[in-house]
Order: structure tokens, then sequence, then C-alpha cells
């Protein structure tokens, strides 16, 4: 006939029911002892027929002594009907008291928090008023105290962990050094084996950079004038109003139903909005330019440095008052000082010590060193080195063509010495086998069978600038890009450089054996030194590679099998960090605010017809494909819409299947399968 009996409140053990909840509030007249007594009468009927079936007639004798096994079963299963029914009620009760207390608790919290007692404002008024009455000193030191507290526990984590990832990975190269959200500073890491103990002992080179967008501090040089810093605040302050207005503009789109900003519309607003805070006109005091701060001020700040000539110093000067208040802040010293400051506490706390510090202050370098003596063979196994240094756009710029300068010089050198060694290998041919009588190498096989004319050719292109060469070890490199050109990374000529001298060793031991005539030994010396210069000049950093900023440079000596240094120093580096650098952080992700989907008309739930409407609506779109916009009504119902009453409301349209599910379809919904 259907699912369910005809009756709602009829309760049998076996055939289920439309009965909700046998503890139900509302009863409407059953009975529920009459109820309890049925299931409980039923199962002992089952248990005690299901026993009389398979135990022999012997045995059942047996069993039936004191009292009746009818008797057993049902005080049996009486008791524990009672007392599964009992844990179920103390559990209802134990939870439904904790949920009222936690409710209770919430509520007077809350009044209290929105009540403040007359007792506590006459207090504030006798000690001064409320406006003069002041914890901010307090706040700060208990601030302080949490903040140290919580230091020293970051930095015995990170100890921890980074011990335990080096046992774990047994790492011994770049990645033991900088975790990997700060791994793309690195400039330049390279392990290489010591000049005196190659076998156990480890030289690293570890440059990190970090920029001027990535500082936490903004570093400025000591000789930086006071306008251009009045002006970069100027300029941080205006950055701040324009990304306030277009906050708002997000949160007017979203509460009015539009579509959100993408990345580039907001790059572009943010550019239309310029306009609105400065503007070009210099020479107009009633520039926009000139709104925050007026025109008069900058002009008697012009050109004014960190220093005043003596004779021309006057306290009552409109410049020198500003320079007073711009030092006041400490807006010149306090970027690179921060760095120092936090780089020698670090090394403090992590038991590294120090015995020499050179802070250049003026010049933003500050060298620490564990050791004052730098004569590397005199040092120990385990020590480092650290330079802290700040370059502008400025000082990259020198840097770099000191270094193409160096570089072309060695370059020059080389060819020299290759030069030299060809001249040296042809005079000795002619010396030893006469004039070209027997064949030594291709160039006298090709002089000896080939032309005249084609030998005469071959020499002509080889002096030909403008002809790619060939030096014996590969084709000279092709001309560089733009992006080279003011880039240099001279990848090719270190790696031709070091092939050269190879080749220059084996030619030599070529030509000579183990003989040692004072030719070779010049050479020989030649050679040595470039290469050791060469080495050093390779270990170096290339400042084509750096942009302007904050610069680590650490030389760290360390022995291979403990590696004690190096781990210390990891520890060091990662919490240095995190300390300046803010990290690199995406625009898109940063200006996040809040999305549609997180904006609900159904938050806060209120019982009226705008609710009940919506609902219905929500019901329209079972069974059909939902519109693209939430708010217009179907255009393609599933089934005929029933007609709308009177009085404007819309009724329930469409259908929904209200079957019950098996427990295998349940697990198929969340995607689970039955173990």
């Amino acid at each position: 006939m259907g699912q369910f009996p005809k009756s709602p409140n009829k309760v049998d053990p076996v055939i289920p029911s439309a009965v909700s909840s046998r503890t139900s509030l509302v009863w409407e007249g059953r009975d529920k002892i009459a109820e309890s007594k049925k299931i409980i009468d039923d199962t002992a009927s089952r248990v005690q027929h299901f026993v009389q079936t398979k135990l022999p007639p012997e045995v059942l004798k047996d069993v039936d002594i004191m009292a009746s096994i009818e008797d057993k079963i049902y005080n049996y299963v009486n008791q524990s009907y009672v007392n599964m029914f009992n844990r179920y009620t103390v559990t209802v009760e134990d939870e439904m008291v904790k949920k009222v207390r936690e409710f209770i608790d919430k509520e007077e919290m809350r009044t209290l928090q929105r009540y403040t007692p007359r007792e506590i404002v006459e207090i504030l008024d006798k000690v001064g008023g409320a406006d003069k009455f002041n914890t901010g000193e307090l706040e700060k030191s208990v601030v302080n105290m949490y903040g140290h507290l919580q230091g020293h526990i970051q930095r015995g984590m990170n100890d921890l962990e980074n011990e335990t990832n080096s046992i774990l990975r047994q790492k011994t190269d770049v990645g033991a050094f900088v975790r990997g959200e700060n791994a793309y500073s690195i400039v330049k890491c390279s392990f290489k084996d010591s000049q005196f103990k190659p076998k156990t002992v480890t030289d690293i080179k570890l440059s990190i950079n970090i920029l001027d967008s990535e500082l936490i501090s903004p570093i400025f040089h000591y000789q930086t004038t006071v306008e251009h810093l009045l002006k970069d605040s100027i300029s941080k302050h205006i950055t701040e109003l324009i990304d306030r207005e277009i906050d708002k503009l997000k949160e007017e789109m979203v509460d009015t139903g539009r579509a959100e900003l993408t990345d580039g519309e907001v790059m572009f607003e943010k550019v239309k909005l310029v306009d609105k805070y400065t503007d070009d006109n210099v020479s107009d005091p009633n520039s926009r330019r000139y709104t925050i701060l007026g025109k008069k001020f900058l002009d008697k700040i012009e050109g004014l440095r960190a220093e005043i000539d003596q004779d021309d110093y006057d306290p009552m000067n409109m410049r020198e008052q500003i320079k007073k208040i711009i030092d006041s802040e400490n807006i010149r010293n306090r970027g690179f000082n921060t760095a120092v400051n936090t780089l020698t506490s670090i090394l403090d706390t992590s038991k590294l010590g120090y015995q020499v510090c050179d802070n250049k202050k003026n010049a933003r370098e500050c060298w620490v060193r564990e050791y004052e003596d730098q004569d590397d063979s005199r040092l120990p196994d385990e020590r480092y080195s650290i330079r802290l240094v700040y370059y502008d756009q400025n000082q990259i710029r020198d840097l770099k063509r000191g270094y193409d300068a160096r570089m072309s010089a060695y370059l020059r050198e080389i060819e020299a010495v290759w030069d030299v060694v060809h001249e040296v290998y042809a005079r000795s041919k002619k010396k030893f086998f006469g004039l070209s009588k027997i064949i030594k190498d291709f160039e006298d096989l090709a002089q000896s069978i080939m032309p005249k004319t084609w030998v005469k050719e071959r020499n002509t292109i080889n002096k030909d600038p403008d002809e790619t060469h060939w030096d014996q070890l590969r084709f000279r490199d092709p001309p560089t890009t733009f992006v080279e050109k003011n880039n240099r990374t001279y990848s090719m000529e270190i790696k031709n450089t070091g092939e050269k001298l190879k080749y220059m060793r084996d030619r030599l031991q070529t030509m000579f054996g183990y003989q040692n005539p004072v030719e070779r030994v010049v050479m020989d010396e030649r050679i040595n030194l470039l290469e050791t210069t060469f080495n050093k000049f390779i270990y170096e950093i290339n400042p084509h590679h750096l942009q302007p900023g904050l610069l680590l440079d650490v030389d760290i000596t360390t022995t291979k099998r403990k590696m004690y240094m190096m781990k210390s120093m990891a520890n060091v580096l990662n919490e240095f960090l995190s300390g300046v650098s803010q990290g690199f952080a995406d625009a898109a992700f940063a200006s996040f605010k809040r999305r549609r989907s997180t904006v609900r008309a159904d938050i806060e739930q209120k019982f009226g017809d705008e609710e009940h409407k919506e609902s219905n609506s929500s019901l329209a779109y079972k069974g059909q494909e939902a519109p693209s916009n939430p708010y217009a009504a179907p255009t393609a119902p599933a089934e005929p819409q029933r007609a709308a009453p009177a009085g404007g409301e819309s009724g329930v349209r469409g259908s929904s299947d209200v079957t019950p599910k098996s427990y295998e379809d349940k697990l198929k919904e969340m995607g689970l399968k039955e173990l």
C-alpha cells in the first residue's frame, strides 16, 4: 500500500513507522510505557525463540533452573534497554546544560563589555579626567614582554626545525641556508674545497640581496638630502591615500552587486587617482603637489644634507628647524641601524661570538668577523665573516663599471699568455724539427700539402675581426643582446678562461715534458698567478646581478664532517631575514578584501516575507539549470509552474525528492567507500 502504516502513531519493533522520535515532547495521547513494554516483550520473545531453537534439549533442560529461561531473557533485555535509555538521557541532559551555560556566559560577557560602572568613571575624573588617564606605557611594557617571550620561543622553534630538517635531509647544499619563501633573495652561493685543507674543510660563499621594496624599515644614505626624505614620506602618504580610495571603490562595487575589479583594472584606477593628489607643475605654489607640504618649505631645504656648515648654522632659520624635526624622527638612520642591531643581537643569542665589528655608519657598511686575523692560513677551520652593506642605484652603476674594467684587463692578460705560449710552441718546432720538415700538428700538415693561396686566404680570414674565429677550444661568443650588454653575466668568458688555462698547461707539458727551462718556469708562474687570481675573482659577486637594497655577504669555513658553522649560520640568516625583510608579496593577494561569495543576505537570518520569497525562489531552481544571474527569474522551467496565488506571493514551484537515501547512496554522495 505504501511505505508507512496507516496510523502515524503506530509503534512496532519491526514495522517502520512515521514516528520521528520516541522521546519527542509531542506525544498526542501516546502511552510511552506501553510502547516500551511492547518493544521489550518482542525482543525477549525473539531471543528466547532463537535460543530454544539452537540449543539441544538436554542443554536447554539444564539452563531452565531456578527460573524459566523466558524470565532470564526478559530481565536481561529489560535491564539492557533501561541502561541504554538512561545513558542516552544523561548524555542529552549534559550536552543541553553545557550549551545553556555557554550561551549564558557569552551573554553575560557581552553585557559586561557594554556596561561601564559609574565608580570607574568617577575614579578617572578624580585622577585627571578620562581624556588624561593614559595606560599607554603600561600597555607598551606588556606588549614588549610578550614580544620578547614570543621571540625566544620562536628562536628555539626555528633552531629545532632547522636541526630536525638537517638531520632528516642531511642537507649540505644551498637549501640548508635559506628557507623556501626567501630562496629568491640568494644572489650567489657556492661550495668549494679549502685551498689549504681540500679534503676536510669547505669554503662557502653566500650573498643575499634584500631589495628596497622588501625592507621593513627603509634605508637611506647618510648624504641623502632632507628634501628627498620629505618627498619620500609624502609619496608614501599619497600612495596610502590612493589605496584607501581603491578600497572604498571595491566596497561600493560589491555592495551594489557589480562585478569586482580585476588586478589590471585596480592598477589603472590607481594610476588615474594620481592626478587627484599631485601633478608636474613645479613652479606654481598652488599646484596639487604642494597640498600636503607648501612650496616655500621645500624651497628652503633644497640641497640641504645631513651636515650644515657651522658658519651658516642658525637655529632660528626655517631650514634648521625642518632638519631638526626630520632628524628627531631618525628617518635617515633608522633602517640601517635596525639591520645592524638585528644581526648582532641574533649572533649573540645564537652563540656565535665575534671579535671584530667595523660599523662604517656613514658609508652604510658593517663588517662582522669572528676573528681579527685575516690570513686564511692561520685561522681555524670553523669561522665566518659577514659584510652588511647598502647599495643604491648610483653605487651599483659604479661597481658595474669597475667590474667590467677588471674583467677586460683579466681577459687581456689571458690572451697575452695565450699568444706567448703559442709563439714558444711555434719556435720550438723550428728549433727541434727544422723548417716544417717534420709534421707535428694540423697547421704543419695544412702548410705542407695545401696550396699557398689556400693557406694565405685562411690566415687572412683568421685575422679579420669581423669573422667568427676559432681558438682551438670553442667558437667565440656571438654578439650580445641589449639585455646582456646592460646586465653582463660573463658566464661564457669565465668558462672559456678556465678551459684556456687548462689547455695552456697541457701544451706546456707537451712541449717540455719533464724539462724545466727558464721559459717554462716563467710561463708556469704566470699561469699559476692568473689561475689564483681567477678563482678569487669569480668567487666575488657580480654587481650586474645586484639591485638597489641591502646586501648580506657571508664567507663561511666549516669542516665537512660536522658542518657546525653552516648549521648555526642557517639559523642566523633565517631569523635575520624574517626580522629585516617583509618578503616578496603579490599585489593581487595583498589587496584581497572580500569576495562576492562571502557576501550573503542570509547571514543575519530573520523571519519575514523577503526571506520566505528568497527560499521559494531557491526551490524553483531545483531540477533545472540555475540562471547565470542569481537575481533573474528562470526562463525555462523543467515543469509547468502553478499560478501564483492572489496577493502577489509566489507559491512553491518545481519538485523536490525527499525519499530517504540508502547507506550506500550516502557514501557515494560523500565520495567515500565502505571498508
